[in-house]
């Protein structure tokens, strides 16, 4: 659900150069993740910082899953789930 509402919001986004300047900004202030979520959730976003530590948990949890016989050490350079999507934004 996560994955569908964040491709959601970033096709917006793309679309939206004004919501994509306000998701921008946000990301830059100290308390980023609850300033990101606010935004999303001013526009209709149901996002909450906790559901976006959750989809990089997610993430990199299906990543050790993925190893031949399962992954039993942790992979070094795990992804930023929040950095990533910022990464998106701006791309």
């Amino acid at each position: 659900m996560i994955e569908r509402l964040l491709r959601e919001l970033l096709a917006e986004a793309r679309k939206n150069k004004e919501l994509r300047a306000r998701l921008l900004d946000a990301a830059g202030k100290p308390d980023a993740v609850k300033e990101f979520c606010a935004v999303c959730r001013s526009e209709g976003y149901e996002l909450y910082p906790g559901d976006i530590l959750a989809y990089g948990q997610d993430m990199n949890d299906s990543k050790l899953r993925a190893t031949n016989g399962g992954g039993s050490f942790a992979i070094d350079g795990w992804d930023d789930a929040f950095e990533n999507i910022i990464d998106e934004l701006k791309g």
